[in-house]
């Protein structure tokens, strides 16, 4: 079930987007055409605005080794992890608007990393 606050933080997140693509506005459109269809309107408030951190600094050197059959294993092998982590940082803040329990597992298995 999508409930109010997932859409409402879901808004949020497009709407903090740093530069926004066609992709982020079709889904910030959706998310409005649901809350619209659901609760009627647009929201009157976001409560929280996403992508505000400023990008990692390039230059931390290194590239990532991660050997694997899936998509992403493939598409990262050998890229540098400065350009990498941006990316999987603006899936996580998805993650975190779309569904927390998800991103607050994978932020306590980060951590757990020794």
């Amino acid at each position: 079930m999508i409930t109010e606050q997932d859409l409402r933080e879901a808004i949020a997140e497009c709407e903090g987007a740093r530069n926004p693509d066609a992709r982020i506005c079709i889904k910030l459109a959706a998310y409005y055409t649901i809350y619209d269809h659901l609760y009627g309107g647009k929201p009157t408030t976001t409560e929280t605005r996403y992508s505000t951190a400023p990008p990692p600094q390039a230059g931390n050197g290194g590239t990532i080794t991660y050997e694997g059959d899936s998509d992403f294993a493939q598409a990262v092998q050998g890229k540098p992890t400065d350009a990498i982590l941006p990316i999987i940082d603006e899936i996580m803040e998805a993650v975190r608007a779309l569904t927390p329990r998800l991103y607050n597992a994978a932020i306590d298995k980060l951590r757990d990393l020794q």
